[in-house]
């Protein structure tokens, strides 16, 4: 099956194209080893277009996005080539949650393509496509058999026992999800404020850091890591609801910290927003390392999946694998290349809705912002 890809819940514009064969047991409580080798999937095309014009703002503005995505998209699917896009079989789209002025781009491009190539289209949850895609496990290439084409990439996902524990961390989301089945989830806690990518982008410009500034603060962090490691720092920031007896998250208080700490102490000397990065970055990985760590005794899972842009974060990373490495709990990480928005993770949520007909009529095809996953 030929799945065509449209992302664009925030400011990257995505379209792939995906072939995919096998069912890897969607919507099972257990995937058989069968199902999981039966199972693979070909990219042939994976586009993303950043929206760079957003850096002057600090933050995303929705309705230039908007019209960014509207000049993007035409520009992508021009790209890809027409020997692939013959036959595609269906389309999936991104109906939310994110930016609603984005969706609606992505929605209706949807649309006019289904009435173009007369293919049925499936609407998917960005968040689940953060999910499946972290499972990626990556199959040898083959040649294909065009001469002029170059080898395949193909993929497979890696099966899991349920249920499993998915850690979803983005400039949006900071959520922790219990599935209990592919496409049956249960919401165990999620940030009553800022998400955890909003507070790393906010603290980066108060630190006058570049947007988007969880790079940024990172290299900092680490900078301080290497100078400052038998020295002590200089302040404590708080650690928001990291004893308390549930998995919500709460990242304003620390972020409101850091403004306390920057307005206190201006003008920051390098040395000082060193530490600060270093600090927050401490603070924000203890809390998202504790909750998980406890979610995933508290209900026996084998696997813990983190997804999202913020999974690209190397101390994150680094600290869940550790932690969880003790506990004896597997660790799935989000590949660091498809940790953004992308619409390759949407073909391949598409691709497994589209095996139980879970099609939409054109019609009632809408976007959402703030679409849950359960």
């Amino acid at each position: 099956m030929k799945v065509l890809g449209i992302e664009t819940s925030a400011d990257d514009t995505g379209i792939a194209l995906i072939e995919a064969e096998g069912e890897f047991g969607f919507g099972s409580p257990e995937p058989s080893a069968k199902a999981a080798t039966d199972f693979r999937f070909e990219v042939l095309s994976n586009l993303v277009s950043s929206q760079t014009v957003h850096a002057q703002y600090g933050g995303i503005y929705p309705n230039l996005a908007k019209s960014e995505h509207a000049k993007n998209l035409p520009l992508l699917l021009q790209r890809i080539s027409m020997s692939h896009f013959d036959n595609v079989d269906v389309i999936a789209v991104t109906v939310g949650p994110g930016l609603e002025p984005c969706l609606w781009e992505g929605v209706e491009f949807a649309k006019k393509l289904s009435a173009e190539l007369n293919v049925p289209v499936v609407p998917v949850n960005h968040m689940e496509g953060h999910i499946l895609i972290s499972l990626l496990r990556h199959e040898e290439s083959e040649k294909r058999k065009a001469k002029s084409e170059k080898s395949a990439v193909r993929y497979s996902l890696f099966a899991i026992r349920f249920p499993a524990i998915a850690l979803l961390i983005s400039g949006g989301h900071t959520e922790l999800v219990l599935m209990k089945a592919f496409g049956q989830y249960q919401y165990l806690g999620r940030t009553r404020d800022d998400a955890v990518g909003e507070a790393f982008d906010k603290v980066a410009r108060m630190l006058d850091l570049p947007y988007p500034g969880g790079p940024h603060i990172s290299r900092l962090a680490e900078q301080a890591r290497k100078t400052h490691e038998a020295s002590p720092r200089g302040f404590k920031l708080p650690k928001p609801m990291i004893h308390e007896d549930n998995y919500d998250f709460s990242f304003a208080g620390l972020k409101t910290a850091v403004l306390r700490f920057v307005e206190k102490n201006k003008p920051l000397t390098e040395e000082l927003k060193t530490q600060v990065a270093r600090e927050f970055e401490d603070a924000a990985a203890d809390v998202l390392v504790a909750k998980t760590l406890r979610a995933a005794e508290e209900y026996g899972v084998e696997t813990v999946i983190v997804g999202g842009g913020v999974s690209a974060n190397a101390h994150i990373r680094l600290r869940l694998a550790d932690a969880l490495a003790k506990a004896g709990t597997k660790l799935l990480l989000c590949p660091l290349e498809f940790s953004g928005d992308n619409a390759l993770m949407i073909a391949l949520a598409g691709y497994f809705h589209a095996l139980k007909n879970e099609f939409s009529e054109v019609k009632n095809l809408h976007a959402n912002g703030t679409l849950k996953l359960c």
